[in-house]
């Protein structure tokens, strides 16, 4: 006896998406396939409703994932004054180290 897969019943516009899914990841999709790609995913309310909970996951991550963890918060710096800037601009023209050597010109 064969072992056999479980069939998988799909509809010829659920076929021709993944089709044209694989050409458009690989980079060979041409414009009329995705054209068709976009008329398939109009036409059909399982396929558009599957695309848009996967863009709803990649866009909003869940707190399962740890993925908001990575996420550092870097400390904002308070803006500064004019005065402040002046003074730190001396400091820095100053405080230098100047590589130019004024004996050689």
């Amino acid at each position: 006896m064969k072992n056999q897969r479980p069939l998988i019943r799909r509809t010829l516009s659920q076929e021709r998406f993944e089709v044209l899914i694989k050409k458009q990841l690989r980079g060979t999709a041409t414009f009329k396939d995705l054209i068709e790609l976009d008329e398939i995913v109009n036409r059909d309310p399982a396929i558009r409703e599957n695309i848009l909970e996967e863009m709803h996951d990649i866009e909003h991550p869940s707190q399962d994932e740890g993925t908001h963890n990575s996420i550092q918060n870097v400390p904002r710096q308070k803006p500064t004054s004019i005065i402040d800037r002046i003074k730190e601009f001396f400091s820095r023209l100053f405080n230098a180290d100047h590589s130019i050597d004024l004996r050689a010109a």
